[in-house]
C-alpha cells in the first residue's frame, strides 16, 4: 500500500513562498552596488519602477485583469509609493556609500518593523514570546552587520533605514491586498500606477552616453527591475497572505545572509566563521518564531 504524503499546510506553504521571495530580493543590494557605479541612483530608482511598470502592463493585458475596485485604490497608491518608488530610491541612495554587508542592517530591521506595522494596521496580535524572538533575531542580524561594517554609521545608513520603513508599510499593505486578489496582481497594478511618476524621471536622468555604460551594468539594471522589483513579489505577496504578515516576515531575517552570500559571489566580499554562526542562530530563531502563536483581529478591507 503506497504511503500517502501529507500536504503542506497553508502556513508552511506561505513560509516557503516567502523564502523564495527573499532569495530573489537577496541580490538587490550587491547588484545595486554594481549599477550605481555606472548609473545615477535617481535613474536607477525611477528606471526600476518604469521597467517593472512596462512588464506589469503587458502581463495584466495578457491575463485580462480588471482594474482594481475603488475601495482598494488608496492602499494601492500607498503600496506603490512604498515599494515601487520609496524602497528603490532609498536603497539606491544608500548603496552609494554603504557596502552590501553593512546593508544587512536594513535586512535585519525590516521583519521586526513589518511585524510592528502589521500589529498596528492589520490587527495581527503576536504573543510576547513572538516579540522576544523577533527582537532577538533582529538584534543578532544588526550586531553582525555592524561588526562586519566596522560599526560606523554613514548617511547611507539613514537612507537604508528609510528603506526599511517604507518596505514595512508596503509589505503590510501588500499582504492585505493579497487576501482579496492574487499577489502578482497587487504588485502589477502598483507598478502600473507608478509608471506616470517614474517614467519622466527616468527619461530626465537617462545617461548622456548610454553606449559607454558597460553591458554588465545594464544587465544588472535589468535584473533589478525584472526580479526584485516585480517577479519576487509574486512569491512574497502570496506568502504574506497565506502565512500571516508577522510570521512570514520573519523569514526575511535570512535575507541578510542570502545577500552576503551573493555579495561574495558577485562583488567578492568574504564569508567568515562569524557569518556562518550568525546565520545558524538566526535560522533557529526563525524556526522558533514559526511555532509561536499569532492572533488575528478581523479587519475589513
Amino acid at each position: 500500500m503506497p504511503l500517502s504524503r501529507k500536504p503542506f499546510s497553508r502556513e508552511t506553504l506561505g513560509l516557503l513562498l516567502g523564502f523564495v521571495g527573499i532569495t530573489i530580493f537577496g541580490g538587490t543590494l550587491p547588484v545595486t552596488r554594481i549599477v550605481v557605479a555606472g548609473l545615477d541612483p535617481l535613474f536607477l530608482a525611477a528606471g526600476r519602477g518604469t521597467g517593472g511598470g512596462v512588464l506589469a502592463l503587458v502581463v495584466l493585458w495578457v491575463m485580462r485583469q480588471p482594474f482594481p475596485k475603488r475601495e482598494h485604490w488608496l492602499r494601492m497608491f500607498v503600496n506603490m509609493l512604498c515599494l515601487a518608488i520609496g524602497f528603490p530610491l532609498f536603497s539606491a541612495l544608500g548603496s552609494v556609500s554603504v557596502p552590501s554587508a553593512h546593508g544587512g542592517v536594513v535586512i535585519g530591521l525590516t521583519p521586526l518593523l513589518t511585524a510592528i506595522v502589521a500589529a498596528i494596521w492589520s490587527g495581527e496580535r503576536p504573543s510576547v514570546a513572538f516579540w522576544l524572538c523577533s527582537c532577538a533575531g533582529a538584534s543578532v542580524v544588526v550586531v553582525y552587520a555592524l561588526r562586519q561594517g566596522g560599526g560606523g554609521l554613514a548617511i547611507g545608513d539613514l537612507y537604508l533605514l528609510a528603506a526599511v520603513g517604507v518596505a514595512a508599510i508596503g509589505y503590510t499593505l501588500s499582504a492585505e491586498l493579497s487576501r482579496v486578489m492574487p499577489g502578482w496582481v497587487v504588485i502589477s497594478w502598483a507598478l502600473v500606477f507608478c509608471f506616470p511618476f517614474t517614467a519622466p524621471v527616468a527619461l530626465w536622468y537617462w545617461p548622456a552616453n548610454p553606449m559607454q555604460v558597460p553591458a554588465t551594468i545594464w544587465l544588472a539594471f535589468a535584473y533589478l527591475f525584472i526580479f526584485p522589483q516585480y517577479l519576487g513579489f509574486f512569491a512574497w505577496n502570496a506568502g504574506l497572505a497565506m502565512g500571516g504578515t508577522a510570521r512570514v516576515s520573519q523569514v526575511q531575517l535570512l535575507q541578510t545572509f542570502v545577500t552576503i552570500t551573493l555579495a561574495a559571489l558577485i562583488v567578492g566580499e568574504t564569508i567568515d566563521a562569524e557569518t556562518i554562526i550568525a546565520a545558524i542562530v538566526v535560522v533557529g530563531l526563525v524556526f522558533l518564531g514559526r511555532t509561536l502563536r499569532i492572533g488575528q483581529k478581523a479587519r475589513a478591507i
